[in-house]
């Protein structure tokens, strides 16, 4: 059985060590609730990777929102998973995570895996508040060498009563703003290893799968392979065999239902373990 320890130092997040030499390593993101996914890390060190998975925002020294975190918070636990020399490394997010393993995996030549469930196509501005403690003007979601990345603003209305569809927000902000979305577009062709995105039709909160198919179609047409395991019935929270079952959620419509959402999980798992060499 694998076992966990804490990461050493800052930021806050835990280390899964198989019970074998690793064939793989792995860095887990969580999405906006910005919490360190232990027991997703722990399927894949299950596996015979090793697995770890980080508070990416939040946490001492870092914003309290998502709003212009730098991607290098994530090439620095990459660092640290890279000095047990791995065979294959890894990278795998979920919705705002996935969009941050995208754009990492862009800057990160070492990632032989970028895994995306519910993976958006553009860089969307700020989801809470900066350092200075202020969420509007709106501000990218990211900075690379401290500059931040373009970004597509939101198209504010009135506040819907919980629990809230996001996905009429998002789609209404990408129609409102077509210059800033032809700006943010993530060029998912510029990754070096393997992408799978993961997507659910279902998807109250935000258009997974039609961010899917257009990043689909940008790598495709740079003649670069990837991925897409997708299903009409499952939400925004595909799981994979061995996770809990996710909570409830007064405050969110994620769309989807729990047989969907592990379908759709149970067939993502091979395509992930295949690119890191655990199949």
């Amino acid at each position: 059985m694998p076992t966990e320890q804490a990461l050493p130092g800052e930021p806050t997040g835990v280390l899964w060590l198989p019970d074998e030499p690793p064939r793989a390593a792995v860095l887990v993101v969580a999405g906006s609730s910005g919490r360190v996914d232990s027991h997703r890390a722990r399927v894949f060190a299950e596996r015979g990777a090793l697995a770890a998975s980080i508070r990416w925002f939040g946490g001492p020294g870092q914003p309290p929102g998502i709003c212009e975190v730098p991607l290098e918070t994530f090439t620095a636990a990459l660092d640290l998973l890279c000095r047990y020399d791995p065979p294959k490394l890894g990278m795998v997010g979920v919705s705002k995570g996935a969009e941050a393993a995208l754009l990492t995996g862009i800057r990160d030549d070492r990632l032989d895996l970028v895994g995306a469930f519910a993976p958006t196509s553009v860089v969307w501005a700020n989801v809470g508040p900066g350092r200075d403690g202020v969420t509007k003007p709106y501000r990218s979601c990211w900075t690379w060498r401290g500059e931040p990345l373009p970004f597509v603003p939101y198209d504010d209305g009135p506040d819907p009563e919980p629990p809230v569809a996001c996905r009429p927000l998002y789609e209404r902000s990408l129609a409102a703003f077509p210059a800033e979305a032809k700006a943010a577009a993530i060029p998912v062709e510029r990754i070096r290893g393997e992408v799978v995105l993961v997507a659910g039709g279902d998807d109250e909160m935000w258009q997974s799968t039609e961010f899917a198919r257009e990043l689909a179609a940008r790598r495709r047409a740079a003649g670069r392979r990837i991925t897409v395991v997708d299903s009409d019935t499952a939400g925004h929270r595909a799981y994979l065999p061995g996770e809990p079952e996710p909570a409830p959620s007064q405050q969110f419509r994620y769309g989807g239902d729990a047989a969907a959402d592990a379908e759709l999980g149970a067939r993502a798992l091979p395509h992930l373990l295949a690119a890191l060499g655990l199949s």
